[in-house]
Formats: structure tokens, sequence, C-alpha cells
């Protein structure tokens, strides 16, 4: 961040990819930012930029003006200046010595050249990157100079493992605890702490080889004491020096691979495909004709240095010259999202640089208006059925932000269609959110997300038919978000920052068989993922839930200093947030005080009475008390360290809460006193966790109690920030990848909504770091075979109607009769409707369904779980899909419309 808020950048062009970049790296933070542009505001660039406005073509504003203003609001830390300067083969190039780095899109490949030679001649060298989009292709170039270093190749954070054992040897070997992997490479280094015995290793830095992946040598020990016991290890980070090769078409030695386990030579043709479009450009001054694509006079281009011939695909040229003038803006933000990145380590020299280029490549008919470079790419019913689209879209922070901008770019739900964005988001916008979620300012801080993401989309759009709503989507509003409203659905969009919600909102989508396009990131790593009924493998089909701290090591053995601050936070929760909600709940149930006395004097029990009358009873009346509470709860946490071994902890059916009459007496007393007052005084207001207010004093009590348990325990302690990210559950977020993940969600909903095969989707991982882009086919949903003609998947659903009289034994007569296979077993729920070797069962097939399941007034239909005989006997009972049983057939026209 000190070498960002040190650094100038030059950008030239401020069209789709141009703007993108601008935005990233001004929400990043660096010094200043030059935008450079000279040409006038059109129709076109409507749907292509984000920042240019109706009034802007109308009053014909030159592009770089009409976002001047807008680019600069994002940050007021940064200088955000203009130039309007004609850059051609003659201008002088003495002005970019003011600058750090260099960033040129829509510039001639030669203009390019002559300006990367300038930058690279120079003492430093002037960081060069060039980014060109010609329709469905992109390309970013990167030149650092003939020796850029490196401080930190991956922005990992270092692992630190535990040490089983060091031998006293030449050379001494480490064997990691457990047989854990070490994950090192020979010739890294690692650092030693909290040895035991070869005490004379803690402290210092040590050259590894490798012996196998359990163990490493670290050179002579054999001097000293032997190992006793404990020590842990960390792998300290080597800088890296990368050297850069000056000219685009020296490219072949560091290609950068986008894995795609197909067709590995695409990313050579696509390359070759672009530099025969340079030559047209360059002989032509111009991009071919949109729509008129042109034959390469030669078949093959001849990559310098490297002496590599690769032959162009005419087929490849003509598919990419047709639409080479077109612009699809998620390609913009998904690249812009990379070469932003690419800016970035090129200022702060922070993550492996790109080496040197990254390719990508995913009967038009013209109106004048902003969709013109849209359909240039997918053509006219394409473009249409996007207007047309129905979306839903959970989550309004960083990445709901950056696919609202898509939307409005590529007119998805006009008003005009018909169509609607419903996006919905309870959170409202904090500081911590302006540098990446571009459509909040500060004066927006407070307000609800999805309210003010939706009147900033219609700035960008004003065609667009925007719901913005500020519920959760959760099994408590399954009332507002049914049935019906999903069958209203074209897709669903998630832009989500937790486990358990993805997970609900993919069951509810299978349910009601719509798409799904999920998306996350997590610092610089982004990952996308399809999900479409009847193709693929839902998001719950491959979830595994995430490891926890077990609680013994929690209580008794930290290892760690993530173990102490979950122990610091856990201990928040219940001192300010779960006692005192228990000690509200039960005031609610009880009338009064009076009331709870006569109860307790009568023997009654009261669930919670002995945990209120605790707190009562301890409830501080002076200062002087509060200090003396303290003292003792620092006694107990941090003075006396209790760890039971297997010889001497109980059994928990040995653990028995008891209450001595003596407690009693005292509970009374307490409760006698307090009739003096009134019910309103038996209130406690509990504290809700909030991590970035610092007056609260909430951060203050977790860094605290972690740092006094980390010194009970000889564990290094963490500083404010780091607790914070860990007790505040921080996922990294950062503006590039945010941008990079919502181009490549949205490029796939264009997939979705055309209708294309299995084999077109793809999923996405991404690392911003290192770099590597990972795309995937997506998983083919799998069938369960119930009999050798009966399968299912889990986007069947099979459906039963019935009526009022409709018994449980004409349920699996209508089953058997309608699927060819009869249920052993009927499960609604966590209620068990029919399981034949259960007692009383049996008498059940003569009950109605509606006595069975007892539905609401307003409940149509109910779903089933239901298990099927298997062919062999002693064989495990054979699951089904869910069975939908409505109630009545009008229940099931109602629902089906």
């Amino acid at each position: 961040m000190h070498q960002m808020a040190q650094s100038s950048v030059f950008l030239s062009g401020m069209g789709a990819l141009g703007v993108e970049i601008a935005k990233n790296i001004v929400l990043a933070g660096v010094k200043a930012v030059t935008l450079h542009d000279s040409r006038q505001c059109e129709v076109w660039d409507l749907g292509t930029n984000f920042f240019i406005r109706e009034e802007d073509v109308h009053s014909q504003k030159k592009r770089v003006e009409a976002v001047h203003s807008r680019v600069a609001e994002l940050n007021p830390y940064v200088q955000v200046s203009v130039s309007t300067v004609a850059l051609d083969d003659s201008t002088d190039l003495s002005f970019l010595l003011n600058y750090q780095c260099v960033v040129l899109t829509e510039t001639r490949l030669t203009l390019q050249k002559r300006i990367n030679h300038f930058c690279h001649s120079q003492q430093p060298p002037i960081k060069f990157i060039g980014c060109d989009m010609f329709g469905i292709c992109s390309r970013v170039f990167c030149d650092f100079g003939d020796s850029f270093e490196v401080s930190d190749p991956t922005g990992e954070e270092s692992k630190e493992l535990f040490i089983q054992n060091i031998t006293q040897d030449n050379p001494g070997v480490v064997t990691c605890m457990d047989n854990h992997t070490h994950g090192l490479q020979t010739g890294q280094s690692v650092c030693f702490r909290e040895i035991n015995g070869m005490s004379e290793l803690n402290g210092i830095t040590r050259q590894v080889t490798v012996v196998s992946p359990y163990s490493f040598a670290i050179g002579d020990t054999s001097s000293f004491p032997p190992y006793l016991h404990g020590g842990i290890f960390r792998m300290i980070k080597i800088p890296k020096t990368y050297s850069f090769v000056c000219g685009h078409l020296k490219i072949m030695a560091n290609l950068l691979r986008i894995f795609t386990f197909k067709a590995f030579s695409a990313p050579l043709q696509i390359h070759a495909t672009m530099i025969a479009l340079d030559m047209f450009q360059e002989q032509h001054k111009r991009l071919p004709s949109i729509g008129q694509p042109f034959q390469p006079q030669n078949t093959s281009v001849l990559f310098t240095k490297q002496s590599v011939q690769v032959c162009v695909n005419p087929s490849l040229v003509r598919c990419v010259s047709r639409c080479a003038r077109g612009c699809l803006s998620p390609l913009a933000a998904a690249v812009g999202g990379i070469a932003s990145q690419e800016v970035l380590k090129a200022l702060t020299g922070k993550f492996t640089p790109l080496q040197q280029w990254v390719g990508h490549m995913s009967n038009p008919l013209f109106e004048g208006d902003r969709y013109d470079a849209l359909r240039a790419c997918i053509g006219e019913p394409l473009c249409s059925d996007l207007h047309k689209l129905h979306i839903f879209m959970v989550g309004c922070g960083a990445i709901g932000c950056e696919m609202l901008k898509n939307f409005a770019l590529l007119g998805v739900g006009l008003a005009r269609c018909s169509g609607e964005v419903c996006v919905t988001d309870p959170d409202l916008i904090e500081k911590s959110n302006l540098n990446r979620q571009f459509l909040f300012r500060p004066h927006h801080i407070q307000k609800p997300k999805s309210l003010t993401a939706a009147q900033a989309t219609l700035e960008i759009n004003s065609e667009l038919q925007i719901a913005a709503q500020l519920n959760k989507v959760c099994p408590a509003t399954e009332d507002m978000y049914n049935d019906a409203f999903y069958s209203r659905l074209n897709l669903v969009v998630t832009a989500l920052d937790n486990v358990e919600a993805r997970r609900y909102v993919d069951s509810r989508s299978v349910s009601n068989q719509k798409a799904l396009l999920d998306s996350g990131t997590m610092g610089t790593k982004g990952h996308t993922e399809i999900i479409v009924p009847y193709l693929t493998e839902s998001y719950n089909s491959h979830f595994l839930d995430p490891e926890e701290i077990p609680f013994c090591t929690l209580k008794s053995f930290p290892a760690v200093i993530e173990h102490t601050i979950q122990w610091a936070r856990d201990k928040f929760e219940s001192a300010f947030s779960h006692k005192p909600s228990m000690f509200n709940t039960f005031w609610q149930n009880h009338l009064s005080a009076e009331d709870v006395l006569q109860r307790m004097n009568l023997g009654e029990s009261m669930e919670g009475g002995f945990q209120v009358i605790k707190l009562l009873s301890r409830r501080p009346t002076h200062w002087e008390h509060c200090l003396a509470l303290a003292r003792l709860k620092f006694d107990k946490y941090f003075k006396r360290k209790h760890i039971e071994t297997d010889e001497t902890a109980k059994k928990p059916d040995q653990l028995k809460l008891t209450v001595s009459s003596e407690e009693e007496r005292e509970a009374i007393s307490q409760l006698e006193e307090m009739l003096l007052f009134s019910t309103e005084n038996l209130r406690m207001t509990p504290l809700i966790f909030e991590k970035d207010d610092d007056s609260n004093g909430h951060m203050d009590f977790v860094e605290t109690a972690s740092a006094l348990r980390a010194r009970m325990y000889s564990i290094e302690a963490a500083d404010r920030l780091q607790t914070k990210r860990i007790a505040g559950k921080i996922i990294p977020a950062i503006a590039t990848a945010t941008a990079a993940v919502a181009g490549l969600v949205a490029l796939e909903m264009i997939k979705v909504v055309g209708g294309y095969g299995f084999e077109s989707f793809k999923n996405c991982f991404f690392n911003l770091a290192i770099p590597v882009v990972v795309l995937t086919e997506t998983a083919h949903v799998k069938r369960i075979q119930i009999r050798d003609d009966i399968s299912f998947s889990i986007w069947d659903q099979w459906s039963i109607t019935g009526h009022e009289d409709f018994t449980l034994s004409d349920f699996i007569n209508a089953v058997r009769e309608k699927y060819g296979i009869e249920p052993t077993m009927v499960v609604h729920g966590v209620k068990m409707l029919y399981v034949p070797v259960m007692p009383g069962h049996s008498k059940r097939l003569k009950l109605t369904m509606q006595k069975l399941i007892k539905p609401s007034a307003e409940r149509k239909y109910v779903d089933l779980t239901v298990s099927f005989a298997p062919e062999a006997d002693g064989d495990e009972d054979l699951p089904g899909p869910p069975v939908r049983y409505y109630f009545s057939h009008e229940a099931e026209s109602s629902e089906r419309a």
C-alpha cells in the first residue's frame, strides 16, 4: 500500500477495457492516474463504458472528460488528471518519465511497440502494459524491464508446522509431526522457534534440502544439544527476479497458460489470429467491418528469436474478424481485472507478474443504439433474450456491484421487454466497502446496499427494471421467495460471502430447476461455478463441510495463535451475547420476579433459571465490584491452567448440575430484593461483535484476551490487524479479482441464456498473484439407478396429486402405478410418515395424507422423501427423487401456472 501510494500511472484509452482498469487501480489506491483519450462520446459507448451517460453523448463530450469526475470520486486520495494530447508516431515521449507505469488500450501495435521500447530503455525502466480487445478476443502484454524483483511471488501466508523430531547429525533432518506434508522445495529457507533441547536453532534461518514429503535436511546439527520436544518451523519467502523481453512478437518462451484441458494449441492460435488483425489494422488503418470477415494473405506468423512458425487458422480468423470491432463488456471486465492486477504488481513488486502474454476468446443486425457493440459479438436474437431476462441476484456487495454493472451494459432485464433484475441484501454500506464496491460513495455509508446499488445502476442504464429488496434469503423468508416466485425466473445469481447461504440458495434453485451462477473471491483468488438444470451437478453435490477447531483444543491445548483468538472470540460471545440473550428470553417467558419466586418455593423447575440466578447474584452494583469481578475472571482464565489427562478426566455421565440449599436461599434472597423493581429493570443488553468500531471495546477485549492466553502457552501473539482478520472472519477482497470473477460469470450467463450445450460451459479458478487461470468443464450430473429401467438425478422430481380423502395407501399405490416401483418408506422432513417396521405404522395406511401431514391452510403441496425396496433381499432400501405431493388438482394447476 505504501508503494502504491507513491506511484503514478499513465492510462491511455477510455473504452470498455480502459475504464475497467481505471476503476480498479483508483480503488486500489495509487498516488496518481492520468487518463488519456482524444475520442468523443458516441452512442456505442453507452453499452461499453459504465461511466458515460446519454447527456455526454448529446453534448459531444470527449470520453476522458466524461469519465474523469466519476473515476475521481471513487477514491479521494488518488489524484486523477486528464490528457487529450495526440499520441502518435511523432509524439515526444519524454512526458512518460513522470510515471512508474504506462498502460495502453485501443492503441495500434506499431505505436505500442514504440512506447514499449522507450519505457524499457529507461533507468529504472518504466513498467509497460499493453491491452487489446477484438470483439470476443483479448490480450494483455507486460514488460517490467530486464530485472524486476518480486518480494512475495505468491502472496500466500507462510505455513507453520509442528516438529516431531530433529536428528543430531550432519546433515540434521527435521520430521513433521503426525506425518503432515511440509510442501517445501529444495533451496527454500525456514525459520525455527519454540524448540526445546536444540534451542540454538530458535530464531535462525536454515536452507532446506527435501528428503521426503514429511522431512527435510537443514545442514549440520551435530554440535547442538539433543532435540527434546516441541518446536515450530515457518517457511521464509525469498525474493525472486524476473527478466522481461521488449517487443510484442518475442513471446513464445513465456506464454501464460490458460488451462482448458482441451485444445492446448488454442491460445497460440488466438494470438496468431490477433497478430493477423494487427497486420490488417496497420495496412487499412481500421479493423475489419462488422460482419465482413477478411482472409489473411499470409497463412502463417513467424515468432522471431524462438523461430516458431504458427499456421493461422483461416476459419478462426474469419470468425474473429466478423466481430473484431464489437465489444463484449463482461470480457472487458474479466480482462480489466487481470490487467489491473498486473499494474499493481508492477508498482509494488508483490505477486508473480505475467510473463508476458495472456490471451482469451469467448450476422449482426444494427439498431444504432447502445447495444450495437454487443450485437456485433453475439447477434440480435441472443441480445434480445438478455433484454427479456428475469434474474434473481442474492447479495449486493463487491461481486454484486460488478454484476449489476455488467447487467446494465448488457441490457439484462429491460422494462420495455418485460424483463427484471431482482436483487436483495439486508446489509448496510460500511466505510470498508468503498475500496472495492464501486457503486458506493462516502455519502452512502449506512444506507442499504441493494437500494443504493439499484439507483447507481439505473444511472448507467435507465432502461433496466430493478426490484431492490432488503431481505435475507433463508428458510425464514421462504413464504416470500416461494416456488411461485422462482417459477417467474430465468436464472439465479449468487454474490454471497458465506457457505451456508450458498447451500440454501443452491437447494432452492435445484428444487425449482433454475440455473444458478455462483462465484467468490479470496484476495487474488477467484472461482466461478455454473449450475445448469439436467446438465451439471449442484453446489451441494460436492460441498465438503469446513474443518472446525476442536473444542478441547481451544479449551486446553492451544498450539497456534488462531486457537487463542478463537477462544477469546468465544468468550466474548458467551459473556456479552449468549448469556444476556438467555437472560432476556427468561424474563420474556416469566412475567415478574414475584411469579418466579412463588414457583421456585413450590419446587417447580424452570429452564434457564439457575443461570439467571447466577447472573443476578453476581450483578455488580458499584465500580469496585466490577474490578473485583474482573480480577476473578483474570485468575480463572490466565492464572491457572487446567489440563485434564485421560486418567483424571470425568466421563460425561458423571457430571451433574445440582443446586444446594444454600444456593437456593441465596437465589430466593436475590429475587426478594428484586421485587422492589419493575419488570423493565430485568433486562440486559446483548452485544453483537463489531470489529470495525474501535470505540466499542470489542476488539480490545479479544486482542488482549488472546494475547494473554497466547502468553500462557508460549505462543507468539498476533498484532491487532491479524487479530481483527481472524476474529472478524474477514475474507480478503480486492477490486481486481472481484471485477474479473463477475466478468467471467456474465460470460457464462450469456451461454446459459443462449441454450448452449454441456461442453460450452466452463467453471473457472484463477489466482492473479501467480498468475494462473484454470478453465474446466462443469461436473456432469450423475444419475442414480433404482432399477434397470428407472434412474434419477438431483434435478428430477416426481409428482403425485391427491384430494381431500386421499390416504397414505392411495399415495403408495399412485407412485407404484405412475413410476413402476413401490415405496417402502415415506418421510416428511424429519417426520416418518410410514416405516413398515415401526410399531403401529401399518395402521397409518388408512389415514388421509391431510391428517398425517397437517398442512397449513395456504400450503398447496409438500415434498416427501421416498425410499424403495431393493431388487435383492438383504440389500438396503434405495433412495429416490423427491416426490411432490399436491393436495388437490387445483393446487397443482395454480402452482404450475
